[in-house]
């Protein structure tokens, strides 16, 4: 009894029904329910089909009790990583039984993650553990729990958990570290080694890249019809270009900033 007052039990939530999607909080070691979820519909990304056929088949069968990999998306900023998962979390939730619940964990909270896993591991739910922009710099250590939690271990993760992140590096780790690490090492090989295979952790790696001209300009119309913005089509495809232009870049992220931007100047509300 002494060792549990001193060690207490993490709190989930009040209840880990109360919502489809939570908040990983390490103050208190607690899940904070989030009402409403910041994403867009699957049918609004454009131009990356096959990895969203491959992550939404990965988590049908992981919601389904089936074997499924942790997976990693990484790539271009702006190209839909983040807003992929949570699309296929929302296509799937509902019809899972129970529901599939979202959490996500902050990257600097990584290195409380087996105190969220111990606490989950005996729950009925299915959880999709999801980081967005995860990434590890020179001396930082934490990428060594992240290992142990993914694959390694005596417990390993547990079965009704899965791990889902994002990152602009595909293996998690800038190459100047990588590069420094195999010159400055006594034994270069396993000191890079330990590192990269960090990636190797996730059974998928989906690789999402610049989109081309054309699939910028199919996603402002789709977003244009879905909120009924009343513009002709030849003026919402010179405007998205030039907006395209004054960015630097084409990108979902873009896209959707110039339609928040038109749908502003038209006085339509979106969201």
């Amino acid at each position: 009894m002494a060792l549990e007052a001193a060690n207490p039990r993490p709190r989930l939530a009040t209840s880990i029904n109360t919502a489809d999607a939570f908040v990983w909080h390490t103050d208190g070691r607690r899940l904070e329910a989030v009402e409403a979820v910041n994403r867009v519909d699957l049918d609004l990304l454009i131009g990356i089909d096959r990895v969203r056929d491959i992550l939404l088949d990965n988590t049908r069968r992981f919601a389904r009790g089936l074997p499924a990999n942790n997976a990693l998306l990484w790539g271009a900023r702006g190209s839909g990583k983040s807003s992929l998962i949570k699309a296929v979390h929302a296509s799937i939730a509902g019809k899972a039984k129970p529901s599939l619940a979202l959490v996500e964990i902050h990257r600097e909270d990584i290195s409380s993650l087996p105190y969220l896993l111990k606490q989950l591991r005996g729950e009925r739910r299915r959880f999709l553990l999801f980081c967005d922009d995860l990434s590890f710099e020179s001396g930082d250590s934490t990428y060594k729990s992240l290992k142990a939690v993914l694959e390694g271990g005596i417990e390993g993760r547990p079965a009704n958990v899965i791990f889902y992140a994002t990152s602009n590096r595909r293996h998690l780790m800038p190459r100047l570290m990588i590069e420094n690490e195999r010159s400055t090492a006594i034994n270069p090989a396993e000191s890079v080694e330990e590192k990269v295979s960090l990636s190797d952790r996730f059974g998928l790696w989906l690789g999402f890249h610049n989109c081309s001209q054309d699939e910028f300009l199919l996603m402002i119309e789709r977003y244009a019809a879905r909120y009924y913005l009343k513009v002709s089509p030849e003026d919402l495809r010179a405007q998205a270009i030039e907006w395209s232009v004054t960015r630097g870049s084409r990108s979902g992220r873009v896209a959707w900033q110039f339609i928040q931007d038109l749908a502003g100047r038209l006085g339509v509300k979106i969201g």
